[in-house]
């Protein structure tokens, strides 16, 4: 199965993996060389954002922290695509419109991938398979 971690859930897995459901770490422990995690791009400029208002504390500098958290061969950084870009308008108008979610939304439906999210709008909107 490929993954694609939303960005509460990278947070989360490398800060010790409290709020991480049972399935979510099992997946998370399972990558692999050959079966990495993936990353949407936009999931690191949430990061720095988050970091730049102070709503989240990193145990690095910023920089350090990010290209440890996409670090091949365990995770792939998945740049924004001609193809994910088009897929963005695919998604339906009834889907949430916060630009990051909507681009690791595109992403996972992109890469075929399942998206590890707790954020409960985009599994309810059931346009991507979710865990």
């Amino acid at each position: 199965m490929k993954a694609l971690l939303d960005t509460h859930v990278l947070l989360w897995h490398l800060g010790g993996g409290g709020r991480l459901t049972p399935r979510q770490r099992r997946v998370l422990a399972a990558a692999s060389p050959d079966a990495p995690l993936h990353v949407a791009d936009i999931t690191l400029w949430e990061i720095a954002m988050l970091h730049h208002l102070g709503r989240i504390q990193l145990g690095l500098p910023l920089r350090d922290w990010l290209d440890r958290a996409v670090a091949p061969p365990l995770v792939v950084c998945e740049r924004l695509t001609p193809a994910i870009a088009a897929e963005l308008a695919a998604l339906p108008a009834t889907f949430p419109r916060d630009p990051a979610d909507r681009i690791i939304t595109a992403t996972a439906r992109v890469l075929g991938a399942t998206l590890l999210t707790s954020d409960q709008r985009i599994k309810d909107a059931g346009v991507v398979p979710t865990w």
